[in-house]
């Protein structure tokens, strides 16, 4: 009989446990819910309303149901976002800081880089076409970026301004300068050919530079010129550089 007792109490008092912890479940998802979800950060490019359309399905719930996880991942799939953080504020509240990603160049058409390498594709490219555009191959745009950060510093020196660099599957260079200047430079060597031919720019007039459409830097000695097709000019000229 003692034992029965026993075994009587010991399922009342779980039976005890499950309806509490059953109703606590319940007080977390139905009577606590999410008032308040709030957004910090420095959005210059990131649209608030995109943040809140992947969140609106997430937060629409309780304080202690809302899963952060979830949270973080729908945010962090959206392009511009670099890292974040999500967190409970009680009682009511999910507090979300979000970091920007921040552009440095464009990569292809379609996408940008940032400063150590990583590739996205926000929907907002166009307003980026002041940036000069990268490309290179596949899985290699970090080895590509900086090889165009050597170019840009040795242009810089003097005074020119980098429109385009691209490395093919070959590794083979080829830039474009901001007044339309077309530089092949090839896979041997790419760096200091460029370096000699900037070295001649001064003891040639202002309208010979002017006038060069493409310069072929692929010889071991000098380079060819094709010239601009209004600049009077002969179609190729072959200059030995110093």
């Amino acid at each position: 009989m003692r034992a029965v007792k026993i075994w009587v109490i010991v399922s009342l008092l779980i039976g005890s446990v499950w309806l509490v912890a059953h109703k606590f479940k319940d007080f977390g998802s139905g009577a606590v819910p999410v008032k308040y979800v709030r957004t910090e950060g420095v959005f210059q490019y990131l649209s608030k309303d995109d943040v809140k359309a992947v969140l609106e399905p997430l937060v629409n719930t309780g304080f202690f149901s809302a899963d952060m996880q979830a949270i973080h991942q729908a945010v962090a799939t959206l392009p511009w976002v670099e890292s974040l953080s999500v967190k409970r504020v009680w009682p009511d509240t999910i507090d979300i800081k979000v970091f920007e990603k921040k552009p440095y160049v464009r990569w292809r058409e379609n996408s940008l880089i940032t400063d150590d390498g990583v590739v996205f594709t926000p929907k907002n490219v166009d307003q980026f076409s002041n940036l000069p555009m990268v490309s290179g191959p596949e899985m290699q745009q970090k080895k590509v970026l900086e090889r165009m950060k050597g170019v840009q510093t040795v242009l810089a020196d003097q005074s020119l301004e980098l429109s385009e660099f691209s490395m093919d599957d070959r590794l083979a260079w080829k830039i474009k300068l901001a007044g339309g200047m077309e530089l092949l430079l090839g896979r041997n060597e790419p760096l200091m050919k460029l370096q000699r031919f900037l070295k001649t720019l001064p003891i040639l007039k202002q309208e010979q530079v002017d006038a060069m459409a493409v310069v072929d830097l692929r010889y071991p000695n000098g380079y060819a010129v094709s010239w601009k097709p209004d600049s009077g000019c002969c179609q190729w000229n072959t200059t030995t550089a110093p």
